[in-house]
């Protein structure tokens, strides 16, 4: 004879299906699942890190600060001390450690070199922009890629001594009289005059020091060639940015380009900072852990789920046997 559920049961055996359901759920939840590329969540937007080069100032970014604060970006635009590789990106670095949350770092001319040292080893960096810019590898300086890929700018500076402090050095600057022809042929004359009163010299040692790190072999890049450069040969540029695999654009600018087309470089920058966890290159290969971790993590998630169903069958199958009885 059959056997049937006692008065009640019915009742009990649904309170069943709900327990062993609910146990498979809350377990299953409770296992910590990593973020992964693509997924959802809150975005934090990224404070963007602007570094002048040689001869310039942070004024240089003025109207790219503008462009990034109206569209609700926190912007640092440090004085770079253009003294030195080492204690330039020294200084950057510790500008980078006294912020919150994740950067990006955009550098001009020489500010390049800096960002591409600066960033080494941060793992809050998560993009690098380079607007007509150094971008060397290690054991590169500015003046060696210079000797591969000739411009103006040789035949444009004077050298002036300096002592500050008991050390002692050379100074380049641009010579007043070929400033707007080499560094900013697309600016009005009014304002490259004032450009060569208020310019910031360079010690030589920012150009000759080899660099140590290149954080765009780890980082996602953004390169900007300003194809009417006579500062740095926009051969140069396309062959750094080609080496680093970034995403490039070219515009008819001069070497100030964040001064002439701000709405170029900010829409660069907008790009790179709104970029859906953009591919970090390894250059050369060195391998990445980053998949083997996400898919071990998943395959883990996987397997806790089906040991914690399997538990939660048991536990039903009992019940009912019981119930049924």
């Amino acid at each position: 004879m059959a056997a049937f559920p006692v008065p009640g049961s019915r009742r009990r055996i649904r309170r069943t299906h709900v327990i062993a359901a609910g146990c498979v759920t809350a377990l299953c939840t409770s296992v910590a699942v990593p973020a992964v590329a693509g997924g959802g969540g809150t975005v934090t937007k990224p404070t963007i890190v602007l570094v002048h080069g040689a001869f310039a100032d942070a004024s240089s970014w003025n109207g790219v600060v503008e462009r990034l604060e109206r569209r609700g970006y926190a912007v640092i635009a440090p004085a770079n001390p253009l003294r030195g590789l080492y204690n330039d990106s020294s200084y950057i670095a510790s500008v980078l450690d006294s912020t919150k949350g994740p950067l990006v770092l955009v550098g001009h001319s020489y500010g390049g070199s800096l960002i591409s040292s600066a960033a080494a080893g941060n793992p809050r960096v998560k993009a690098l922009v380079y607007v007509s810019a150094l971008m060397p590898d290690v054991g590169e300086s500015g003046m060696s890629l210079a000797a591969k890929f000739p411009s103006e700018l040789g035949t444009a500076t004077r050298s002036v001594p300096y002592r500050a402090g008991g050390v002692s050095g050379t100074d380049l600057y641009l010579k007043p009289d070929r400033l707007r022809q080499v560094f900013a042929a697309d600016l009005p004359e009014s304002t490259t005059r004032l450009m060569a009163v208020t310019q910031r010299p360079a010690a030589t040692t920012a150009f000759s020091e080899n660099a140590k790190v290149a954080a765009w072999r780890h980082i996602p890049s953004w390169f900007l060639v300003a194809k009417q450069d006579k500062t740095i040969n926009p051969d140069q540029e396309r062959f750094e940015a080609k080496r680093a695999g970034s995403h490039t654009v070219e515009i008819d600018s001069s070497h100030v380009a964040m001064v002439s087309h701000p709405e170029a470089v900010t829409d660069l920058v907008l790009q790179a900072a709104t970029a859906a966890d953009p591919v970090r290159p390894s250059l050369p290969a060195t391998g990445s852990t980053h998949d083997v971790r996400a898919e071990t993590a998943v395959a883990g998630i996987a397997a806790a789920a089906s040991l914690i169903a399997g538990a939660g069958a048991v536990l039903l199958s009992r019940r009912l046997r019981r119930f049924t009885r």
